[in-house]
């Protein structure tokens, strides 16, 4: 049983060993384990809400983690504490995941400003963790002000990370005229801005012509937010270009969503949607561990594949079961 009031004191004075300890409970399926995570979360929640919470994705290969390594050691050498919460893909097989982050992020891994936390997917829509809204306000309690979400980027419902963080980039290739065809529009329209990476090694007028391209895509969508238009600018991760750029669209959309109010109210209803959100987590754990359901979905799984009951009847069946 862990120590809470160490706990939380540590977390506050930004212990690592006690940052992981903590991350590490609220990952716990356990149920001791998430008694405790409550409590704790509870306890550091009046120490959160002060961080710049950016959620990025992409596809595999566009660079995120290249990005974010040069973005997080930009921002700690203006004094910013960062905190990357990276997923890693589960395997659908094995159900085991590289958690390698560290080693494509290998100058925030041994910068003292930063803290590098990666979780396995384990299946989560959204390619975010069960829990990473909950990691973040474990590492703001600790006095991170620039969270950082790497999401999986593999196609799977983007809103999940969207109604978690402030800002959402959505990191893009250059040689955007065959992938404008690909883009998927609501993408676009939970997108704060667009990154054009790998404006480099001779890669510099595609990006430009991609970063036009983007902007006209972008012109035919509605904004996520009326006091924004969202921007897309071109970088090189590799050679570190555009990256303050970046940042100023960040502090300029803060700014402009605070003058407006608009802020405080996205994070009020995100709140409130994570709330029913674990609500329906919780029930669908509580469901599967049931023993009345357990002992009957043998039986019902094998009639539903032998198609002698219709998936609807058996979902009532089991609901039956797990109300008796």
């Amino acid at each position: 049983m862990i120590d809470l009031d160490a706990c939380v004191e540590g977390v506050l004075g930004a212990d690592r060993t006690w940052l992981g300890r903590a991350v590490t409970l609220v990952e716990s399926t356990k149920p001791d384990d998430r008694t405790s995570a409550t409590e704790l979360l509870q306890r550091l929640l009046p120490h959160t809400g002060g961080a710049r919470r950016v959620g990025i994705t992409g596809v595999p290969g566009v660079g995120k983690s290249t990005f974010i390594d040069a973005l997080g050691t930009y921002l700690t050498s203006q004094d910013h504490r960062v905190a990357v919460l990276a997923v890693d893909p589960s395997s659908t097989v094995s159900g085991g995941s590289i958690l390698g982050d560290k080693t494509r992020m290998p100058n925030l891994a041994i910068d003292d400003a930063a803290y590098i936390r990666p979780s396995p997917s384990s299946g989560s829509l959204g390619g975010v963790t069960r829990t990473t809204r909950e990691t973040m306000t474990v590492v703001e309690a600790a006095g991170f002000d620039v969270v950082l979400v790497e999401t999986v980027g593999v196609g799977q419902s983007e809103t999940a990370v969207a109604d978690m963080v402030d800002f959402f980039l959505v990191m893009m290739l250059p040689g955007a005229g065959d992938e404008l065809q690909g883009i998927k529009k609501g993408v676009l329209e939970l997108a704060d801005a667009l990154v054009v990476n790998k404006a480099d090694g001779g890669n510099e007028i595609a990006a430009q012509r991609a970063v036009r391209d983007y902007r006209a895509a972008l012109a035919m969508t509605a904004p996520a937010n009326p006091s924004w238009v969202p921007p897309v600018l071109a970088v090189s991760a590799i050679e570190g270009t555009g990256l303050d750029h970046v940042w100023d669209q960040i502090q300029a959309y803060y700014q402009a969503l605070s003058d407006s109010g608009e802020l405080a109210g996205l994070r009020s209803d995100q709140q409130v949607r994570w709330m029913w959100a674990m609500v329906e987590d919780r029930l669908r754990d509580r469901l599967q561990a049931s023993p009345e359901v357990v002992e009957l979905s043998d039986l019902i799984e094998q009639q539903v594949a032998g198609g002698q009951l219709a998936p609807a009847a058996a979902a009532d069946q089991i609901l039956a079961a797990f109300d008796a």
